[in-house]
């Protein structure tokens, strides 16, 4: 008798932690939904999507991996329906910088501290584009045109004032004397829209990453007049200067992340560790990389954070320089 209660008790002990967790011993066991927090064609929608690619053409993964777009409010949209999802391990969401900048710009009073970093997959750079038949060949002959007239041309960029693209814009139009309270930024919902309104002459610039006008600028659609990286980039950008080349000492990366929900559990974190630290070694991630023009910057889980942490002070810094702070 005394043996078969104690074995009751151990089996109960043991249900009760994979209920409370919400885990199977063979974590995953149930499909995981990875959010990106923007409308399709967007450099987080293509973040998302790459990992699901390479996750299931590499048969990395016992479920599916599906790919939902929760577009709106800078990403926070998204970050707030993965914040409901707090002590499940089977949520993930595309991030960047603007887990960052929404709560420093007073957007949001979601922190990065309240969700669970799980890596840094890539970081590109940013790019201004206009259209093929624009009068401008040059970044340095867009800023000079601001810098006589600021309000003379009209700036897209997605999907908010604050972040990485438009920081860097303004930084390199700061370094070039233009009176940067007066540009006239036009705000749209994801960066997969900021190239179609290009296209379709609604605005004069864009300034967005290097991977959401790569395809347009590889069909000749659009040009590029300069990049935010500290060397030239390769391939058919190969042509495309720097702004430090042309005069204006701004280098600036753009990288992308992956978080979980808060007090994730440990065995979904594991997972992913050991799941993406494989991804990035594929062929298929480097053609990703290659074809985007991404760098590779993977970090696990508890380098992500200490970069985040990092980060976010570095981020602090600069919008409080420029007179952007709400927080």
């Amino acid at each position: 008798m005394k043996k078969f209660v104690m074995l009751l008790v151990a089996v109960s002990m043991a249900t009760l932690l994979f209920a409370g967790a919400g885990f199977a011993a063979d974590y995953p066991s149930e499909p995981i939904e990875m959010i990106a927090p923007a409308t399709p064609g967007g450099g987080w929608d293509t973040t998302a999507r790459s990992i699901q690619h390479v996750i299931k053409k590499n048969d990395m993964s016992p479920e599916s991996i599906i790919v939902t777009n929760k577009p709106g409010g800078g990403g926070a949209v998204g970050w707030t329906y993965l914040n409901s999802k707090a002590g499940s391990g089977y949520y993930l969401a595309v991030n960047s910088s603007l887990v960052f900048l929404n709560e420093l710009l007073g957007r949001s009073e979601l922190s990065y501290t309240d969700f669970t970093p799980i890596a840094i997959m890539a970081t590109e750079w940013c790019a201004v584009f206009v259209g093929k038949d624009s009068k401008f060949d040059s970044g340095i002959e867009v800023m000079e045109a601001l810098k006589e007239d600021p309000t003379s041309l009209s700036i897209a960029v997605a999907p908010s004032l604050g972040n990485d693209d438009h920081l860097s814009f303004v930084m390199a139009a700061k370094a070039y004397g233009v009176d940067t309270s007066k540009l006239r930024f036009v705000v749209m919902g994801s960066g997969g829209d900021i190239l179609p309104a290009l296209l379709g002459g609604h605005v004069d610039v864009v300034t967005g990453s290097v991977s959401e006008g790569a395809e347009h600028a590889r069909a000749g659609k659009v040009k590029v007049l300069a990049v935010t990286s500290d060397e030239r980039l390769g391939g058919e950008l190969s042509d495309v200067p720097t702004w430090k080349e042309q005069g204006i000492d701004v280098v600036f990366p753009h990288w992308r992340g992956v978080m979980g929900p808060k007090d994730m559990p440990q065995e979904a974190i594991d997972w992913w560790n050991k799941t993406l630290s494989a991804v990035v070694e594929t062929e298929d991630w480097a053609k990703i990389l290659k074809n985007n023009k991404w760098d590779d910057f993977y970090k696990n889980s508890e380098e992500t954070k200490a970069f985040m942490d990092e980060n976010f002070q570095m981020y602090k810094n600069l919008v409080e320089e420029l007179g952007l702070a709400q927080n």
